[in-house]
C-alpha cells in the first residue's frame, strides 16, 4: 500500500505536469497557495536583453505555420531593427499586403508575453511597444525564437528562429531563399489556403473547387493574379526588401506626409506600390527617349510657335487644331473630323496640362509659348526634365493626392491597362470616394495622369497604348526629392 509521503509526491508531480503550460511566476503562486486570481487573463510582459555594445547580425528562418508543404523564408536582417521594422520586413519577405493587425510574441504557451503596436497603445493597452524594441534584445543566439502572428481572424502564425548569428550584420535585409507562395489575402485561414492550393494545383478541376466559388471563372476573378502555391520570385522579393528598407528615401515632401497619412490609416498599400517604384532603375534618359517622352508637347510649341489667336470661345482655332492633331498622330486613330478643340479631347488635354505645366498662357484672345518654353523648346532633354519638375498637378488635395499616386504606379512600371484601376483602388485607399455617391472608388483621372499618358504616347497610339519604361523612369524621377 503506498504511503502518505508517496501519495504527496505523486500529487505534487501530478499538479506539477498539469500546470506546465503556465508561466513560471503563476505557476510557483498556484503551488505556494497564494491568491492568483487577479493575474488571471493577464499577460506578462515579455523579458528583453540590453541593448549589446556591438550591433551583429542574424540569420533567421521563418515558417508559415502548418502549411504542407512547407512555406517558409530564409532571411539576413541587422541586430539593431526594431520589432516594428521587422514587421514590414516580414510582410515584404512572406508577400503580405499589411491589411490586418499583427503582434509578436516570445513563446507558444498560455499567456505568452506579446509587444504591443501603435494600434495597441492607442486602444490604451499597456506593455512593451515594438517600435521600442531592437531585434538583438529579443534574440541573441542560435536556435533563439520569436513568433509573429498576422491577421486574427485567418491567424497566421509565423516562427523565427536563429539559424546562425552574423558578426557583421548585413546593411539591409535580404531574403537569401524560400519555398512557396504567401498564401492569398483573406483565405480563411490555413485550412481556406490548403483547399486553395488543392484546387489550383489540380488545374482548376470543378471536383475539388472550393464551395465558396460559384464556378471556376469566380475563382480565378478572385485569387491574385497568376497565383500559385509553389511559386516564390527571390529577385522580386528583394527588389521589394530594398525598397522596403529605403523608405527612409528622401521622397518629395508632399508624397512623404501622403505617406504618413496612408500608415495613420493603418494601409501600406501606397507603401507597397512606392516599394515596387523606386526598386526599379535608372531614372535617367536617353536623347532618343527625351525626344519621345516630350513629342506632343513640342508639336504644340511647333505649331502655336510665337503665339497665336484663340477663337471668340477661347479655344484654338479649327486650323490649328487639324495641324495638332496631324503632327501628333492623332488623326491617325480619331473617328470624325478633328478640327474643333471642343470636341478634340487629346488636344484639349494636351492644352490643359500644357499650361499647367507653364509652358503656354492665353491673355486677350491670344495663346503663346512662355518664357521657360521659348528656352526649352529645342532641348528635349531639358523639357523633361522641366515637366517632370513640375509633377504632381493641380491645387486641390484631390488632384495632389490623386498625382502622387499616379506617380507610384506609372513609376512601378504597372501593365498600363492596370494603371487606373489601380490609382482608383489606391485613392479609396486613402478614404477618397466617388463623388457621385460617396461610397465607391474614385476616378482615376487627374492633371498628373493626363501629363503621364501624353509623355506615354497616348496621342499616336490612341488609349490602347503601352506603358514605357521610359515613362516609368519619368515617373520615378518627380518621386525623388
Amino acid at each position: 500500500m503506498p504511503s502518505e509521503e508517496f501519495e504527496a509526491a505523486n500529487l505534487q508531480k501530478l499538479i506539477e505536469n498539469e500546470l506546465s503550460d503556465i508561466p513560471a511566476d503563476l505557476r510557483a503562486k498556484l503551488l505556494s497557495g497564494a491568491d492568483v486570481f487577479d493575474d488571471i487573463g493577464k499577460t506578462p510582459e515579455p523579458q528583453i536583453r540590453p541593448i549589446p555594445e556591438t550591433v551583429r547580425g542574424f540569420r533567421l528562418r521563418m515558417d508559415l505555420q502548418d502549411t504542407k508543404p512547407p512555406v517558409w523564408r530564409r532571411l539576413e536582417v541587422p541586430g539593431d531593427v526594431t520589432l516594428s521594422s521587422l514587421h514590414a520586413v516580414l510582410q515584404t519577405t512572406m508577400g503580405w499586403t499589411d491589411s490586418h493587425l499583427h503582434c509578436f510574441r516570445t513563446g507558444t504557451k498560455f499567456n505568452a508575453p506579446v509587444f504591443l503596436t501603435q494600434f495597441d497603445a492607442d486602444e490604451g493597452d499597456e506593455g512593451v511597444l515594438e517600435g521600442d524594441v531592437r531585434l538583438d534584445q529579443v534574440v541573441a543566439e542560435i536556435g533563439d525564437r520569436l513568433w509573429y502572428d498576422y491577421d486574427f481572424g485567418d491567424r497566421w502564425e509565423h516562427r523565427l528562429r536563429v539559424e546562425k548569428v552574423l558578426d557583421v550584420p548585413p546593411k539591409m535585409p535580404e531574403c537569401l531563399l524560400g519555398k512557396g507562395a504567401c498564401p492569398p489575402e483573406d483565405s480563411g485561414g490555413i485550412w481556406g489556403y490548403h483547399e486553395l492550393a488543392h484546387w489550383v494545383r489540380s488545374d482548376f478541376s470543378d471536383e475539388l473547387r472550393p464551395e465558396i466559388f460559384t464556378d471556376t471563372e469566380d475563382g480565378l476573378s478572385w485569387l491574385p493574379e497568376g497565383w500559385h502555391p509553389d511559386d516564390f520570385d527571390l529577385d522580386e522579393t528583394n527588389e521589394l526588401l530594398g525598397a522596403t528598407a529605403s523608405e527612409s528615401l528622401p521622397f518629395a515632401e508632399g508624397l512623404a506626409s501622403l505617406l504618413e497619412l496612408a500608415q495613420e490609416r493603418g494601409s501600406r498599400v501606397l507603401s507597397n506600390a512606392l516599394a515596387h517604384a523606386v526598386s526599379r532603375s535608372p531614372i535617367d534618359f536617353s536623347d532618343d527617349e527625351a525626344t519621345a517622352l516630350t513629342d506632343p508637347y513640342r508639336v504644340l510649341l511647333e505649331i502655336i510657335g510665337d503665339g497665336v489667336s484663340l477663337t471668340g470661345a477661347g479655344y484654338l482655332k479649327p486650323a490649328a487644331v487639324e495641324q495638332v492633331a496631324q503632327l501628333s498622330g492623332i488623326s491617325d486613330w480619331w473617328i470624325g473630323k478633328a478640327n474643333r478643340e471642343d470636341l478634340t479631347w487629346p488636344v484639349a488635354e494636351l492644352r490643359a496640362t500644357a499650361r499647367s505645366l507653364g509652358l503656354i498662357s492665353a491673355r486677350k484672345g491670344h495663346l503663346a509659348p512662355t518664357r521657360v518654353a521659348r528656352r526649352l523648346a529645342n532641348s528635349p532633354e531639358r523639357l523633361l526634365h522641366h515637366i517632370v519638375d513640375r509633377l504632381p498637378l493641380g491645387k486641390s488635395d484631390a488632384d495632389r493626392h490623386a498625382g502622387w499616386v499616379s506617380l507610384a504606379v506609372v513609376g512601378s512600371e504597372t501593365p498600363k491597362q492596370l494603371w487606373r484601376e489601380q490609382i482608383s483602388n489606391l485613392m479609396f485607399d486613402l478614404g477618397w470616394r466617388d463623388s457621385r455617391d460617396g461610397r465607391g472608388t474614385p476616378p482615376a483621372n487627374n492633371p498628373t495622369f493626363s501629363v503621364l499618358r501624353l509623355l506615354a504616347g497616348e496621342l499616336r497610339t490612341g488609349p490602347r497604348l503601352n506603358g514605357t519604361s521610359a515613362v516609368a523612369a519619368a515617373a520615378r524621377a518627380a518621386i525623388r526629392a
